[in-house]
Protein backbone atom coordinates (compact mmCIF):
# COMPACT_ATOMS: atom_id res chain seq x y z
CA UNK A 1 0.00 0.00 0.00
CA UNK A 2 1.39 3.37 -1.02
CA UNK A 3 1.59 6.70 1.24
CA UNK A 4 0.61 9.61 -0.14
CA UNK A 5 1.49 12.90 1.63
CA UNK A 6 -0.18 16.50 1.07
CA UNK A 7 1.20 18.31 -2.07
CA UNK A 8 0.85 18.80 -5.41
CA UNK A 9 0.52 16.12 -8.30
CA UNK A 10 -0.75 15.58 -11.49
CA UNK A 11 -3.75 13.42 -12.83
CA UNK A 12 -3.52 11.51 -15.68
CA UNK A 13 -6.35 10.37 -17.94
CA UNK A 14 -6.09 8.39 -21.34
CA UNK A 15 -8.49 9.55 -24.30
CA UNK A 16 -8.44 8.06 -27.73
CA UNK A 17 -7.11 11.28 -28.65
CA UNK A 18 -3.92 11.11 -26.33
CA UNK A 19 -3.49 11.41 -22.64
CA UNK A 20 -4.68 14.81 -20.68
CA UNK A 21 -2.47 15.44 -17.51
CA UNK A 22 -4.20 17.71 -15.03
CA UNK A 23 -2.76 19.66 -12.14
CA UNK A 24 -3.76 17.97 -9.22
CA UNK A 25 -3.37 18.89 -5.58
CA UNK A 26 -3.19 15.97 -2.52
CA UNK A 27 -5.18 15.98 0.76
CA UNK A 28 -3.87 13.17 2.81
CA UNK A 29 -3.31 14.18 5.89
CA UNK A 30 -6.69 14.71 8.06
CA UNK A 31 -6.48 18.29 8.94
CA UNK A 32 -5.98 18.59 4.70
CA UNK A 33 -8.85 16.32 3.42
CA UNK A 34 -11.32 17.69 6.42
CA UNK A 35 -10.64 21.23 4.65
CA UNK A 36 -10.86 19.48 1.13
CA UNK A 37 -12.27 23.11 -1.33
CA UNK A 38 -14.05 24.42 1.87
CA UNK A 39 -13.73 28.18 1.42
CA UNK A 40 -13.03 28.18 -2.22
CA UNK A 41 -14.28 29.94 -4.97
CA UNK A 42 -12.84 27.37 -7.52
CA UNK A 43 -10.15 25.02 -8.28
CA UNK A 44 -8.14 24.62 -11.19
CA UNK A 45 -7.26 20.84 -11.60
CA UNK A 46 -8.29 18.40 -9.44
CA UNK A 47 -8.01 17.47 -5.66
CA UNK A 48 -7.71 14.16 -4.35
CA UNK A 49 -8.61 13.03 -1.22
CA UNK A 50 -6.70 9.75 0.31
CA UNK A 51 -7.68 7.75 2.36
CA UNK A 52 -11.42 8.79 1.47
CA UNK A 53 -14.20 7.01 0.37
CA UNK A 54 -17.59 9.76 0.81
CA UNK A 55 -17.26 13.36 0.62
CA UNK A 56 -19.96 16.16 1.64
CA UNK A 57 -20.82 19.98 0.02
CA UNK A 58 -21.70 21.48 3.68
CA UNK A 59 -20.41 24.46 3.70
CA UNK A 60 -19.19 24.37 -0.53
CA UNK A 61 -19.85 27.53 -2.23
CA UNK A 62 -20.01 25.85 -6.54
CA UNK A 63 -21.05 22.24 -6.95
CA UNK A 64 -18.35 19.73 -7.78
CA UNK A 65 -17.48 16.45 -9.83
CA UNK A 66 -16.59 13.73 -7.63
CA UNK A 67 -15.02 10.56 -8.83
CA UNK A 68 -14.17 7.59 -6.75
CA UNK A 69 -11.77 5.70 -7.43
CA UNK A 70 -10.35 1.86 -6.23
CA UNK A 71 -6.76 0.95 -5.02
CA UNK A 72 -5.85 0.41 -8.43
CA UNK A 73 -7.15 3.85 -9.82
CA UNK A 74 -10.60 2.55 -11.46
CA UNK A 75 -13.15 4.78 -11.52
CA UNK A 76 -16.29 3.30 -9.77
CA UNK A 77 -18.53 6.12 -10.03
CA UNK A 78 -18.63 9.94 -11.13
CA UNK A 79 -21.34 11.91 -9.44
CA UNK A 80 -21.87 15.79 -9.91
CA UNK A 81 -23.31 17.30 -6.34
CA UNK A 82 -24.42 21.05 -5.39
CA UNK A 83 -23.32 22.55 -2.21
CA UNK A 84 -25.06 21.50 0.79
CA UNK A 85 -25.09 17.48 0.18
CA UNK A 86 -23.97 14.22 1.74
CA UNK A 87 -22.62 11.76 -0.78
CA UNK A 88 -23.21 8.20 -0.90
CA UNK A 89 -20.11 5.82 0.63
CA UNK A 90 -18.80 3.62 -1.68
CA UNK A 91 -17.30 0.54 -0.16
CA UNK A 92 -14.97 -0.30 -3.35
CA UNK A 93 -13.41 2.94 -2.58
CA UNK A 94 -9.82 4.43 -1.41
CA UNK A 95 -9.71 7.52 -3.14
CA UNK A 96 -11.96 10.37 -4.04
CA UNK A 97 -10.96 13.25 -6.51
CA UNK A 98 -12.64 16.32 -6.96
CA UNK A 99 -12.74 19.19 -9.85
CA UNK A 100 -15.40 21.70 -10.46
CA UNK A 101 -18.84 20.61 -11.86
CA UNK A 102 -18.66 19.32 -15.53
CA UNK A 103 -14.38 18.89 -15.39
CA UNK A 104 -14.56 14.98 -15.91
CA UNK A 105 -17.03 14.97 -18.54
CA UNK A 106 -14.69 17.01 -20.77
CA UNK A 107 -11.30 15.18 -19.29
CA UNK A 108 -13.01 11.64 -19.98
CA UNK A 109 -13.41 10.47 -16.80
CA UNK A 110 -15.96 8.03 -16.32
CA UNK A 111 -16.58 4.41 -14.61
CA UNK A 112 -14.29 1.85 -15.61
CA UNK A 113 -11.81 4.36 -16.85
CA UNK A 114 -8.47 3.96 -15.11
CA UNK A 115 -6.19 7.29 -14.39
CA UNK A 116 -2.89 7.71 -13.36
CA UNK A 117 -1.94 9.50 -9.96
CA UNK A 118 1.54 11.11 -9.55
CA UNK A 119 3.24 13.37 -6.43
CA UNK A 120 5.20 15.41 -7.35
CA UNK A 121 8.48 15.66 -5.42
CA UNK A 122 8.95 18.43 -2.85
CA UNK A 123 11.27 20.81 -3.55
CA UNK A 124 13.53 19.59 -0.49
CA UNK A 125 14.43 15.82 -2.77
CA UNK A 126 11.89 13.90 -0.77
CA UNK A 127 10.12 11.99 -3.42
CA UNK A 128 6.20 11.27 -2.92
CA UNK A 129 4.60 8.10 -4.03
CA UNK A 130 2.65 7.74 -7.19
CA UNK A 131 0.05 5.55 -8.37
CA UNK A 132 0.40 4.15 -11.60
CA UNK A 133 -2.47 2.60 -13.84
CA UNK A 134 -2.69 2.37 -18.15
CA UNK A 135 -5.85 4.22 -19.56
Amino acid sequence: MRTWRDGDGTLTVGTDSGAREVPLRIAASYRARTKGLLGRDGIEGAMMLTPCGSVHTFRMRFPIDVVYLDRKFTVLAVRTMKPGRLGLPRLRARHVVEAEAGAMERWGVRPGVRVELSATAPASGASGASGAAGA
